[in-house]
């Protein structure tokens, strides 16, 4: 294990170079190597550390190779190891970063913003992305497309062939220098290594560290690139919650995919259907406000980022889920929809979508507009800017009775700053909002910056919200204020700041990977100045080389309840000032393991009561085929009389069967007493060719008092299927 300098950043692709030359034959995606272009293709090794450390060397061997054809870019890796591997499953998009594993990261345009994300693990799984600056560590991995891949397993080694189709990706086919990454996970070891060296403090995908792939000649145009993807769905309903009949349903639509260039994309789509797409994860919510549950629905995700990434949580201009879906989570059905994504030129990139619904019920019907610009300036920074509209088909009644319903409209401009070396981060943006007869209070004001080094990290962000500040396709939960006494919900406009220091020691030696120290404090007024919420939350956590955690928070609240609020069937708690403290504890154990356990223990004072919380999983894998879990969350507020007291239980077993790498059952079970419901969903899938599906999904909905009353079931199918055109 060698310790070494990582070189300036600015001069990475000076430093990490891999060229690619034309394949000379045919080459065939069987894991074998044994063409005659990999023979003399050129390949790159020494791969180091990212985690635990980023000092050292990689503690097993990788090779990676390049080489392309006409139609393909082509991938070779040669990842030594023993002939054990830690797998999580073998369904696609299913944790890549928890299994062993080799992944590509690659910036075709070398914008250094942007990207691609390719996994495969040792026994075929594959994963995909598209990635982003702006993205949190977490990977959505919700983005699908064709490529293909295959890998052989040895005693001392496994082999792994990837080729990605030029129409999957976008590039400019005149430039013969792109920005690329391997990653390696040998999670045996506890280890992710990077070919090109990338800090431990930053995301592993990080495109200010990417090496350059440098081609002979220029990379081929793709070829005419026109996916038409048509699906067929049908089954049987009930709904006894409205009094409704079982009845029969068949339905048929489609998405189309057509690449106008190399760089720019139209996606169609017409009556979408989205009956395979799991139901939400439920959640107990202590809060006052309502949460944040994510997209799931493909039509929305690919390029999302262009979209969603304005504002700053909580708050989001741009929420796909208020297309299409009511407050509810009910689904309005989409008619149709059309989306125009990608790059103009090297340093802008466009988005352009509208979507129609249709009426139902007291629910008139809907257009949607969204219109998005971003342009790169300086080396890595960004200017973007958008236009997000809805229009609304209401009757002269419903104009009258919901004047705000006819239309909402919103415009506004950020610029976002990235250092070279990713170490500083600032942003600003200017946000306006117009509606029938609102004309004051109708922006949304935000800035801030933050610093990240190896073990130190600040982060300041400030906020102004007019209370007349409407986003009819956004989420800004902390503008609507629910008062449990006139069952009403009263907007009052903001204005908070959220800062966080955070600390790291990094021992060299040990079973720890690091310390990690965090003060968090939000600060929240009323728009005429009156303070309205303070909490300071103090958080230490030990993250171990074995991938297990053990963290501790303390949080002390100072808040001016506005409206009363009420957790129990007893009289609210009364709009006042409370002061309280709560503790928590967490641990999770290793998940390298087939048996994985995690707990926490929370409590303290809340509001003018008393909170005990306890959650507990546990997770047992028979690796590679199965996973089965649960997952319990009970929380015990007590009130003093007369606001009463409650135990709130939340339960949710799952299991999950992988008969191969394209058949997959996943059955999960909710039993939320909060939402008073009892949720059975399951889902068979057969991918029986690539990116084709047959789903068969059962979902069941029970009240939990009285136990066992039924609400609604349905049973579907759905069939797709990808033809390239």
């Amino acid at each position: 294990m060698v310790a070494a300098q990582a070189p300036d950043n600015s001069k990475y692709q000076e430093t990490y170079q891999v060229k690619t030359k034309k394949a000379v034959d045919n080459i065939k995606i069987d894991g074998e190597l044994n063409e005659e272009s990999w023979q003399t293709a050129e390949s790159v090794e020494n791969f180091w550390q990212y985690l635990p450390v980023d000092t050292a060397a990689a503690r097993r061997d990788t090779k990676a190779m390049v080489t392309y054809d006409a139609t393909n870019i082509y991938f070779a890796f040669v990842c030594y190891d023993t002939n054990f591997y830690v797998i999580q499953s073998l369904k696609r998009d299913n944790e890549p970063i928890k299994s062993d594993g080799i992944f590509i990261v690659l910036d075709p345009l070398n914008s250094r913003t942007n990207g691609f994300f390719f996994a495969v693990n040792p026994y075929n799984v594959q994963s995909e992305d598209l990635l982003s600056l702006s993205m949190e560590e977490e990977l959505s991995l919700s983005w699908d497309n064709k490529w293909y891949s295959a890998t052989k397993r040895h005693s001392t080694k496994w082999v792994a062939e990837i080729a990605i189709p030029f129409k999957t990706l976008r590039y400019a086919d005149d430039k013969k220098l792109w920005g690329i990454n391997f990653v390696r996970c040998d999670l045996k070891n506890s280890e992710y290594s990077t070919w090109a060296r990338v800090p431990v403090h930053l995301n592993f995908f990080d495109f200010g560290h990417t090496g350059a792939l440098l081609w002979d000649m220029p990379p081929p145009t793709p070829e005419k690139n026109v996916s038409v993807i048509p699906y067929i769905t049908g089954g049987v309903s009930q709904n006894k919650e409205n009094n409704e009949k079982t009845n029969g349903t068949f339905n048929a639509g489609f998405d189309a995919k057509i690449a106008l260039s190399s760089k720019m994309n139209l996606d169609l789509t017409v009556n979408p259907d989205f009956s395979q797409v799991e139901v939400d994860k439920q959640v107990t919510n202590l809060t006052r406000f309502n949460i944040f549950f994510p997209e799931r629905r493909t039509f929305f995700l690919e390029n999302a980022d262009l979209f969603s990434n304005y504002g700053v949580p909580p708050v989001r201009p741009f929420y796909s889920r208020a297309i299409g879906l009511d407050k509810n989570g009910n689904k309005i059905p989409i008619i149709g929809g059309v989306r125009l994504s990608g790059n103009i030129g090297d340093k802008t990139r466009i988005g352009i979508m509208n979507i129609q619904t249709t009426k139902k019920e007291d629910f008139a019907a809907q257009n949607y507009t969204a219109v998005t610009v971003n342009r790169r300036v300086l080396k890595r920074s960004v200017v973007k800017a958008y236009y997000f509209g809805r229009e609304g088909f209401l009757t002269d009644e419903q104009k009258q009775i919901n004047p705000l319903g006819r239309y909402g409209r919103n415009a506004g401009g950020e610029f976002a700053y990235y250092s070279n070396d990713n170490k500083w981060n600032a942003w600003a943006g200017y946000h306006k909002s117009w509606k029938h007869g609102i004309q004051t209070e109708d922006k949304y004001l935000n800035g801030g910056i933050g610093y990240n080094s190896r073990t130190f990290s600040v982060f300041l962000d400030c906020n102004y919200i007019g209370v007349n500040y409407y986003t009819d396709m956004g989420l800004v939960p902390r503008l609507e204020n629910y008062d449990a006494v006139r069952d009403s919900v009263i907007r009052v406009g903001i204005q908070f700041t959220f800062n966080s220091i955070k600390y790291k020691i990094l021992p060299k030696k040990g079973a720890i990977n690091s310390h990690e120290f965090e003060l968090g404090t939000f600060l929240v007024w009323k728009t005429n100045g009156s303070f309205n919420e303070r909490s300071n939350d103090f958080t230490y956590t030990i993250n171990f080389k074995n991938t297990s955690k053990f963290s501790t928070k303390i949080s002390n609240v100072d808040v001016n309840l506005l409206f009363p609020i009420s957790f129990t069937d007893e009289t609210p708690l009364p709009a006042d000032w409370y002061h309280y403290t709560t503790g928590k504890i967490e641990y999770i154990s290793d998940g390298r393991k087939k048996i994985v356990f995690g707990g926490g223990f929370a409590a303290g004072n809340f509001y003018n009561g008393t909170l005990r919380q306890l959650t507990a999983s546990v997770k047992y894998r028979t690796q590679p085929w199965g996973n089965f879990s649960v997952e319990f969350e009970n929380n015990e507020l007590r009130f003093p009389s007369p606001y009463g007291s409650t135990s709130l239980f939340l339960i949710s077993p799952r299991v999950e069967i992988n008969f191969s790498n394209r058949f997959f059952w996943t059955t999960f079970f909710q039993y939320n007493t909060q939402a008073e419901n009892i949720n059975i969903n399951s889902r068979v899938q057969w991918r029986y060719k690539p990116m084709s599906d047959l789903f068969l999904v059962y979902t069941d909905n029970y009240y939990n008092n009285p136990f066992l009353k039924n609400k609604s079931r349905a049973l579907v199918f759905k069939l797709n299927y990808w033809f390239n055109l």
